[in-house]
């Protein structure tokens, strides 16, 4: 580890160590639990680690997986918890513990506050937005083992023609689809590689390069905002939307989510291409795409077509079907598997860093409501008095200026709970404004408009990699579209809720 890590490392454990000490008083909440303390220094940890990077982020997210096992849950350090306490919990779930007791237990429970199970922190690995990520991938995967992606990028392609603008508007539309399924990042890496021969066509002189070389990022990082599979920050929302957990238990399904959303990114998409050929236009006004390929007619190949037709429809249907979306992400991982398409070698290529990532975020989540930190920071805050708009906008802001710096997954893990529970405290006071969930999907849609970048996106940082756009060129693109995309994402989900779709 590098000096300059070492001493971003101390600085963490300093504050957490501070966060863990430091007197409830301090923190204007004098009736803080011990427990709720600790979550609290969990929480710190979280931020500071996933904002400096000391180490990668789904490290983290582990860290803070264990941390929580250990220090707040139910099976946590018998040093850690107070005398007798395991022994009066036992007795209590059996039934066998006397009234004496039972008031000493409940005194306990009331000072030192409640620990979490530790199952509930364990189930974080198999959230079922875990499994649908999982289904997303076994596409993803299976696409690419069968040139699906190369060739349907081929067939997509064609109809746009030779014109330059209209040859742009094309890659941005396919990238866009394919994101809506597949890792922004691997989109991005595939439609970079299909560009790169036609950047090499167009003239240096000229400003067509810089628009090819960023509307990829860009159709990549919006694209992604049209499922709830596309990005990690929707499915995040998602999850504490749909909860019980969370306290919402708001049925949003797969097909619901892509009514509002789709629709978004086509508006974004369209100012977005005008945008770019407007800022960087192309000198020459003609070229030729070569993709080579055709459709492989073989058995798995076939199996692969029907599959992922299959899974899209009915992630479509859901409400028609009855078949939760997270449920049928699991039919492409089962067929893939049991015909071979997908081996253990394919397993291990599955992005696990993300899924560790999200269920870290989830982790926290879990310790902020099971500790009661949640019921808490709701009752001590007056969060009835702030004025919506005020917390809408907000928390639009501060998610888009984080995930400019940082990760993506990383900052909604962080602001999602806690602005879960500021809605909840909030109580009809935004209902008129859209309530919860325009709220929640509001930051999710913020984080992935953040790319003014080359270091936002894994995708920013790609096509920066080209040689063909500068960071000053993403900056003025990636601002303009990302404050026109939260102010017509905002009005866009504020409408979407008074016609009770969202």
């Amino acid at each position: 580890m590098e000096k300059k890590q070492i001493i971003k490392l101390v600085f963490v454990l300093i504050a957490t160590i501070v966060a863990w000490v430091i007197p409830p008083e301090c923190l204007g909440m004098p009736d803080l639990t011990i427990i709720e303390q600790r979550v609290i220094s969990i929480f710190v940890f979280a931020a500071l680690m996933w904002i400096l990077e000391v180490i990668p982020i789904w490290t983290t997210s582990v860290l803070v997986i264990v941390m929580m096992l250990l220090l707040v849950s139910d099976s946590s350090f018998v040093f850690l918890q107070p005398e007798g306490f395991t022994t009066l919990l036992g007795q209590e779930k059996a039934g066998t513990i006397s009234e004496s007791d039972m008031a000493t237990l409940s005194q306990m429970k009331d000072s030192f506050g409640t620990f979490i199970s530790h199952k509930s922190i364990m189930a974080t690995f198999a959230d079922p937005i875990i499994m649908l990520f999982m289904g997303g991938f076994a596409l993803a995967i299976a696409a690419t083992r069968t040139g699906l992606d190369l060739n349907l990028a081929r067939v997509m392609l064609k109809p746009f023609g030779t014109r330059s603008e209209i040859v742009l508007l094309g890659f941005m539309i396919v990238t866009a689809t394919f994101s809506m399924f597949m890792s922004n990042t691997a989109t991005a890496a595939m439609m970079l590689a299909i560009v790169s021969p036609v950047l090499r066509q167009l003239p240096s002189e000229g400003k067509g390069r810089v628009a090819l070389a960023l509307a990829i990022p860009i159709a990549a990082n919006v694209g992604g905002i049209g499922t709830p599979i596309g990005t990690p920050p929707n499915a995040i929302a998602l999850r504490y939307i749909t909860s019980a957990e969370s306290g919402l238990s708001i049925d949003i399904g797969f097909g619901q989510w892509m009514l509002v959303m789709v629709p978004f990114v086509i508006l974004i998409m369209a100012f977005s291409w005008l945008l770019l050929i407007k800022l960087y236009p192309f000198k020459q006004k003609h070229f030729e795409i070569k993709i080579e390929g055709e459709f492989k007619k073989d058995a798995r190949s076939i199996i692969v077509y029907i599959t992922f037709a299959v899974t899209v429809i009915l992630w479509l249907l859901d409400k028609a079907t009855g078949l939760n979306s997270n449920v049928v992400a699991m039919i492409p991982l089962a067929v893939f598997c049991i015909t071979g398409i997908i081996g253990k070698e394919e397993l291990k290529s599955i992005n696990w860093d993300v899924l560790w990532l999200v269920a870290g975020g989830f982790a926290l989540g879990v310790g902020l409501q099971g500790s009661g930190l949640a019921k808490h920071i709701i009752e001590s805050i007056p969060f009835s008095e702030w004025s919506p708009l005020v917390v809408f906008a907000g928390s639009g802001l501060i998610c888009y200026l984080m995930s400019t710096f940082m990760s993506h997954t990383a900052s909604s893990a962080l602001l999602v709970p806690i602005l879960a529970t500021v809605a909840k405290g909030m109580g009809d006071s935004i209902t008129p404004y859209g309530g919860i969930v325009t709220m929640l999907v509001g930051v999710a849609v913020c984080s992935s408009l953040a790319m003014a970048l080359p270091i936002s996106t894994p995708p920013n940082a790609l096509a920066h990699a080209t040689g063909h756009t500068t960071q000053k060129d993403m900056a003025t693109t990636g601002l303009i579209i990302s404050f026109v995309g939260m102010v017509v994402g905002y009005f866009m989900l504020y409408g979407a809720s008074c016609l009770g779709i969202m």
